[in-house]
């Protein structure tokens, strides 16, 4: 008796592992089917909204996935893209577009601000 219990313990741990992997692996290809609409998105997105979420679609479609959202605003492309994968179906946003300057090493100083190391030197 102790071994059919211990047997049924087993087969619902595995089953709950085996769901969960299913869970994981279903948000990273929809993280990664994001990603690359975004990018695509963010590539198009001088040639108008349409075309760049039409780009966003045909990416995302290859990595068995769909776009459920798409925003461009300047440069900047925001995608939201959903797989079903057995009963789930997590959507995962993304954004693309060119950075801010500000804070990065070797980008342009205010008028006026020499650069030079914190605190100045004498």
């Amino acid at each position: 008796m102790w071994v059919a219990f211990g047997a049924c313990a087993l087969c619902v741990v595995f089953g709950v592992v085996l769901a969960l992997g299913q869970a994981v692996a279903a948000r990273h290809r929809a993280g990664g089917a994001a990603d690359l609409a975004a990018l695509a998105a963010a590539d198009r997105a001088l040639w108008g909204e349409a075309e760049a979420c039409a780009a966003a679609s045909r990416v995302a479609g290859a990595q068995r996935a769909e776009v459920v959202g798409c925003a461009v605003r300047g440069e900047i492309a925001e995608v939201t893209a959903r797989v079903a994968a057995g009963p789930y179906r997590p959507e995962v946003r993304s954004r693309a577009g060119p950075q801010e300057p500000q804070g990065l090493p070797g980008a342009r100083q205010p008028p006026g601000r020499l650069p030079g190391p914190p605190g100045g030197s004498p």
